[in-house]
């Protein structure tokens, strides 16, 4: 999508349609954030007919490939007067563009564990629980970078686990007459997935965070290594986890308007955090969070007759704290 976006004094910094382009892409990181969770639940549970998760990251990696690429060339040819194919390859394949397989690899599977837990938990239950990447990108960024951390930060990321923990309670005791093993051990494996994701996005954030501060490259580029050295893993995954049954189905068996509206939200992601990273703030992303999470849970209600708990509010009430 082509966005008119015009220079603006220092101060207020780019506008888009007389807005600052920070928050612009606060918004849309808030609109991308709840309907990524809705839409990726939604397409799961839309139908007996469920397409290959694998397929939809590699397709999301091409896309975002695809639109980085061209705000890089845009970039480019504005820079030098003329569009240069030569300079564009030189630019994103020399240097230390192997840093990116790293990060590539790590964001590959998590994206993946991502599906595996939406299809799991409750859309809800698993964007509150996704927060817990924001303990673990913290954790990583004391090992990683030696970043110091105040009391009062780590007494907030202790607070977001026992929000997380309040979430995962069972809503009653009172069901406790027949068995719940099955219904147990998907919450559970739904959960462990969510960590696991949680630990790779930290890993791969901090990473990606030392690799920018330490080069010379600009954000798209190293957005552009990412996507494309995605493709090799993703279309690994492709093949090792579905690829017996897409010979038999074909790749895109079970796509829908929901597919195609997951794989878009989970493109357009890592393109507005980019931009929200540049121009925003940690605090107006983190209120951006907030809403997105209050967002999803309300829709939760309505589109998939999410109950909600006095323990899960809390739970919910601790994240967003």
């Amino acid at each position: 999508m082509s966005l008119a976006v015009a220079a603006a004094a220092p101060a207020s910094g780019p506008l888009v349609f007389g807005v600052p382009l920070k928050y612009v892409s606060l918004l849309v990181l808030t609109v991308q954030n709840s309907m990524l969770v809705l839409v990726m639940r939604y397409s799961r549970v839309a139908s007996n007919v469920q397409f290959y998760a694998s397929t939809a990251v590699l397709m999301s990696e091409l896309a975002k490939f695809a639109i980085c690429l061209a705000i890089v060339a845009r970039a480019s040819a504005s820079e030098h007067g003329r569009l240069s194919l030569r300079r564009i390859y030189a630019d994103v394949l020399g240097g230390d563009c192997w840093k990116m397989l790293i990060p590539a690899g790590l964001y590959t599977i998590q994206n993946n564990l991502q599906y595996t837990a939406v299809s799991l938990l409750d859309a809800a239950t698993f964007q509150v629980t996704y927060q817990l990447k924001i303990l673990t990108t913290a954790l990583c960024a004391v090992a990683m970078l030696g970043t110091q951390l105040s009391r009062a930060r780590w007494v907030a990321l202790v607070v977001l686990t026992a929000g997380v923990v309040l979430v995962q309670l069972p809503p009653t005791a009172a069901n406790d007459n027949g068995p719940p093993d099955a219904s147990f051990s998907l919450q559970f494996l739904g959960l462990l997935a969510v960590v696991i994701a949680c630990v790779l996005s930290g890993l791969a954030g901090v990473y990606f965070e030392k690799v920018l501060k330490g080069s010379r490259k600009s954000l798209w580029t190293r957005n552009v290594q990412l996507s494309l050295f995605s493709t090799a893993p993703a279309l690994l995954g492709v093949l090792a986890v579905d690829g017996q049954q897409i010979r038999h189905t074909g790749f895109f068996y079970g796509y829908s308007w929901w597919t195609c509206g997951a794989i878009a939200c989970q493109a357009l992601g890592g393109i507005v955090v980019a931009l929200v990273v540049k121009y925003a703030d940690n605090i107006l992303k983190g209120f951006a969070t907030s809403i997105s999470i209050i967002l999803s849970c309300l829709a939760s209600v309505w589109l998939f007759d999410f109950h909600i708990t006095p323990t899960f509010i809390s739970g919910t009430a601790l994240v967003i704290y």
